[in-house]
């Protein structure tokens, strides 16, 4: 078979400004927000009755791997980030090809402008999307299914805050951030290795525009300290 050349329709606005904590997998944070920007060609008429799905299927590109390698074994965060398994039978960014699949929620949709808002997102800023398909509930979703050794989701951790950490949100008026930043820290952003073992340190996270550090202390997330950062996307 030949190459095959994609262009993209459109650009993801995310609140995830790096990868480190975008959730592994998407639905695992229902208040993740974004917006899916197209391309003047694809807006108006392209996006006639896409309203009436309430979720779609997002192909698109992992295009900060674009300069690594791909590679057959792998280590699935869900397999404790040591033991390995094929490329083919994880979701791994490592491929021969660079292409993901996401499916989000759709909130609402301004075909004018083309933009369309999205909910339980797992897309950093910025992710080129190069197709969209609706989900069929009827065809897509298949209770029988098996999912070897991801049978289920995750379980979320406990977040608490500090009284400094809510008392900046609140000064910076981001309160409205809180429940996102408590999913998407509920996951435990950490390497999985990290899950095995005892483990003080902190750890920062570029969040919705806002710098965010924290600590993992056996099955409770701490959140210590805030500060403001400037995110175009957030």
């Amino acid at each position: 078979m030949g190459a095959f050349t994609f262009a993209a329709i459109g650009y993801i606005k995310s609140p995830y400004a790096e990868k480190f904590a975008v959730p592994r997998q998407p639905g695992l944070v229902p208040s993740a927000r974004a917006q899916l920007v197209l391309d003047a060609p694809y807006r108006g008429e392209a996006l006639r009755g896409i309203e009436a799905f309430s979720h779609l299927w997002l192909s698109f590109v992992f295009h900060q791997h674009l300069d690594r390698d791909w590679q057959p074994l792998v280590r699935p965060p869900r397999l404790g980030g040591n033991a390995k398994t094929g490329v083919f039978a994880s979701r791994s960014t490592f491929r021969p090809n660079p292409l993901g699949l996401s499916v989000v929620k759709l909130l609402d949709v301004d075909a004018k402008t083309g933009v369309l808002t999205l909910g339980g997102v797992d897309l950093v800023d910025g992710t080129p999307i190069i197709d969209i398909k609706p989900y069929i509930p009827y065809a897509d979703a298949l209770p029988d299914a098996t999912a070897g050794y991801a049978p289920q989701a995750p379980t979320a951790l406990a977040v608490t805050w500090s009284d400094s950490a809510l008392d900046t949100l609140k000064q910076l008026q981001q309160e409205h951030h809180q429940q996102f930043i408590s999913e998407v820290l509920a996951q435990d952003p950490r390497p999985a290795y990290k899950k095995q073992q005892l483990d003080s340190r902190q750890y920062g996270v570029t969040l919705a525009g806002l710098n965010i550090r924290f600590k993992v202390e056996s099955d409770r997330v701490l959140i210590e300290t805030i500060t403001s950062f400037t995110n175009p996307s957030a």
